[in-house]
């Protein structure tokens, strides 16, 4: 059975904590966002390595495998996307970043027929990356921004702590 696609705008993760998973961006540090891209991927690796990555908890829910592959490549369009920003010009926001169905992506990917093992290898080296190119932003491009297709202004800082309460919270999503 499909899921139901998540189609909540999400950037209120930006102004309050999470009930869900107990992000609070104002907790938050940029410069905690690296080591805590590494220690998600860590995490995704024990949880893929159980014997029911692929079983899904009930039919509107993913699977751990699906979970995975779906951190792995938000942690890939991330990259892609804070490149954009610090490429982009001081006219208006610096990037506008192309519309992402992750939805449509878990189905056409089939992230539930991957391989556990590789999506934890990927989503390590996905991690590695992104915690990297986050590490690298110099404090005078923080204030760099991007404007996702729906209008959703970040800068670099707020880009880093959305994308970290998205890992955090899928992390929270395969407890267990």
């Amino acid at each position: 059975m499909p899921i139901v696609p998540d189609v909540k705008n999400w950037t209120w993760v930006l102004e309050r904590a999470c009930a869900e998973c107990g992000f609070d961006p104002a907790a938050v540090r940029y410069e905690d966002v690296p080591p805590l891209t590494r220690e998600t991927a860590s995490r995704f690796a024990e949880v893929l390595a159980r014997p029911d990555a692929r079983v899904r908890p009930d039919d509107s829910t993913w699977s751990s495998l699906e979970y995975g592959a779906h951190v792995r490549d938000v942690c890939r369009l991330f990259d892609t996307r804070l490149a954009e920003m610090l490429r982009g010009t001081a006219d208006g926001p610096d990037s506008r970043f192309a519309n992402w169905d992750q939805d449509e992506t878990a189905v056409t990917d089939r992230y539930d027929q991957q391989d556990p093992a590789r999506v934890a290898i990927e989503l390590a080296a996905a991690a590695e990356a992104i915690a990297h190119a986050f590490e690298s932003v110099p404090l005078d491009e923080r204030g760099r921004r991007g404007e996702r297709s729906d209008g959703a202004d970040f800068t670099v800082d707020s880009f880093a702590r959305y994308f970290i309460h998205d890992l955090v919270h899928h992390v929270h999503d395969v407890r267990g």
